[in-house]
């Protein structure tokens, strides 16, 4: 018997022992999971919350790399400043007002308005890229001011002076973009409308032209630089900026993203948008961009299920196009948009 009750307490204390690691094994996992979860709503919160980015210096971080990624060749340095200087100049005489717009989230978008004194029917919505502001869209603006157009030029969600919470990775962007096509519609009730997007606002106006009931009266797409899809974008972005894997972050992320923003980055996907549009587009892209390859421009490319042209710009870094080569790029999209309105 009393073999028998001394085995009894060594189950009991083996049994009791195991217990405890099995308490402590999930203790660990739980603060495991916890500390992923911070980690995760960080990097969200580091790429995607301009108020966040900014105590982080994010954006003099994201910039200066930007920079450091860009082409810096003598033709574009020159071709930059004197398209800064004409720019500067038309600004001091040409008419232009401040608009706003209310969004559904309740938050307060803002855009310039350049109209024209021709009474025609020509409109174009100029979309700038991630972490970018209206205000480097003003040389397009005043391209386009030069060939007749009115122009509606915002700061996207969460950028300049618009307000947000999340950066939209052109998905939010393109629901809001539809309170911009409405107000020139308000304006003008036959108003054919050309979407000109750089980058993340050029993703932005694909997606718009993938959909049918935001696409009513857009007659061109003008995409420059776009990438095919967030999910893909913000992986990419995850192993450049913070030397993490992609996975599972990214999946992870798009979780966070969706309780938080009320949106996924799968989602966000111009490739899937331009299968289904119509509207004749012109893909621009430079073959020396390091931020968004320019494969991406020639998978858009061929998805496209709408009438399409596809213009690469050698020796261009990422939205350089217009600086490298601003007579192909502009001579382009001339040509491109005066055989539309032709038809």
């Amino acid at each position: 018997m009393g073999y028998l009750a001394k085995d009894k307490s060594c189950g009991w204390l083996m049994g009791k022992r195991r217990k405890k690691v099995v308490c402590t094994f999930l203790v660990i996992a739980a603060l495991v999971i916890v500390l992923y979860f911070v980690l995760v709503n960080f990097l969200v919160s580091a790429a995607l919350v301009p108020s966040f980015m900014q105590k982080l210096e994010a954006f003099e971080r994201i910039t200066e790399e930007s920079y450091a990624a860009q082409v810096q060749t003598s033709d574009i340095k020159i071709n930059r400043q004197m398209t800064l200087n004409a720019t500067e100049e038309w600004l001091q005489t040409a008419e232009s007002r401040k608009i706003s717009v209310k969004t559904e989230d309740g938050y307060t978008l803002i855009a310039a308005e350049f109209p024209v004194a021709e009474d025609n029917h020509k409109w174009v919505l100029i979309l700038h890229g991630y972490t970018g502001w209206k205000e480097e869209m003003y040389p397009f603006a005043y391209w386009y001011h030069e060939q007749g157009y009115h122009v509606i030029v915002p700061d996207l969600r969460c950028q300049g002076e618009s307000e947000g919470d999340f950066i939209g990775m052109g998905w939010t962007d393109h629901y809001d973009c539809m309170l911009w096509l409405g107000y020139i519609l308000s304006q003008d009730g036959d108003a054919g409308i050309v979407l000109h997007g750089q980058s993340m606002g050029a993703a932005a106006a694909l997606m718009i032209s993938g959909d049918e009931e935001l696409s009513v009266n857009i007659d061109a797409v003008i995409s420059d630089c776009a990438y095919t899809d967030a999910y893909a974008m913000f992986g990419e972005k995850i192993k450049d900026w913070f030397h993490l894997p992609a996975f599972p972050l990214v999946d992870t992320a798009c979780l966070v993203l969706r309780m938080r923003g009320g949106y996924d980055l799968k989602d966000a996907s111009a490739i899937d948008a331009v299968r289904n549009s119509r509207i004749p587009t012109l893909f621009i892209h430079g073959d020396m961009d390091e931020m968004i390859s320019v494969q991406m421009s020639k998978d858009l490319y061929e998805a496209a299920g709408c009438p399409k042209e596809l213009l690469i710009i050698e020796g261009a870094g990422h939205a350089q196009a217009h600086e490298k080569d601003p007579e192909a790029y502009f001579g382009a999209i001339r040509v491109f948009l005066e055989e539309i309105y032709e038809k």
